[in-house]
């Protein structure tokens, strides 16, 4: 009896890289969360935030014990809420006053524990992961203090939703030129037209209808947040082929981990509120 040829193909592998179902299905799950923590008030958003940063910190901690490097969580923890918490309710000053106050604790925290070279390169990487979570995280709550906050925030997560739904289409449909085939291959510049154009008609419809603004700010936020996510996310590929990791962590099935789905935004959070604050 022959075996039969089509039980013994390979299974075939998405382009894309991802398991799609899974995936599409915490995309939707996440958007209805925030969808709703942000429609009953700002408060739930803030816990939202505060929450997920502090994931994405635990997850970049554990990444970064594979090299021996170690991050005080403890005070990283809590200087992360600290700094989101403060953001909100008080402003730009409060979150460069929480984000040195954090810095400074936990780089004491980590000299207390022991000193030496180890120390520098351990203190070194904590005020990156300072830096590139809570602070980053904090012009969120910037826009969200706004009397149109709410709507702001909201625009701000759907542009990275198109960036993402854009690139992943066009590069699935049409992507035959690598972006950069080196860092991540499965980026292509197809994928980026994409992102563009996607996020450009968001950023268009939210801008005129949510905060009755010029369309040009939309054309202007839809062509900045493809650019300034592209960057977050091949950044954070680097760091984690640096770290021979494929994700960040598994909290999110189809996803990675809440850094896998941060990273994007992390960098572009800072350009869309400074564009926000300039033109409404």
């Amino acid at each position: 009896m022959t075996a039969d040829p089509l039980s013994e193909r390979p299974a075939r592998v998405p382009r894309a890289g991802r398991n799609l179902p899974a995936a599409i299905g915490v995309g939707v799950l996440l958007l209805v969360v925030v969808g709703a923590s942000l429609g009953y008030s700002a408060v739930p958003f803030v816990v939202f935030a505060a929450v997920a940063v502090g994931a994405a910190l635990w997850e970049l901690r554990t990444a970064f014990a594979r090299r021996d490097i170690r991050i005080p969580i403890v005070p990283l923890l809590v200087g992360s809420t600290g700094i989101i918490v403060s953001s909100y309710v008080s402003g730009a000053e409060a979150l460069m006053v929480a984000f040195l106050i954090t810095v400074v604790g936990c780089v004491v925290w980590r000299l207390v524990d022991g000193g030496g070279p180890a120390a520098v390169r351990d203190s070194a990487a904590t005020t990156f992961a300072v830096t590139y979570l809570p602070f980053m995280a904090g012009f969120v709550m910037l826009m969200l203090a706004d009397p149109q906050g709410r709507v702001r925030v909201l625009l701000f997560i759907l542009l990275a939703v198109a960036n993402d739904v854009g690139g992943y289409v066009a590069g699935v449909l049409f992507g035959r030129h690598p972006l950069a085939p080196t860092v991540s291959p499965k980026k292509s510049w197809e994928g980026l037209a994409g992102s563009f154009v996607l996020a450009i008609v968001v950023g268009v419809v939210g801008a005129t209808w949510g905060l009755d603004a010029s369309p040009w700010l939309g054309v202007a936020l839809g062509v900045v947040a493809p650019l300034t996510a592209t960057v977050g996310d091949l950044a954070e590929s680097l760091m984690k082929r640096d770290l021979e990791l494929k994700d960040m962590g598994s909290l999110l099935p189809g996803h990675g981990g809440v850094l896998d789905r941060l990273d994007s935004m992390l960098l572009t959070a800072p350009f869309v509120y400074l564009i926000l604050s300039v033109a409404v």
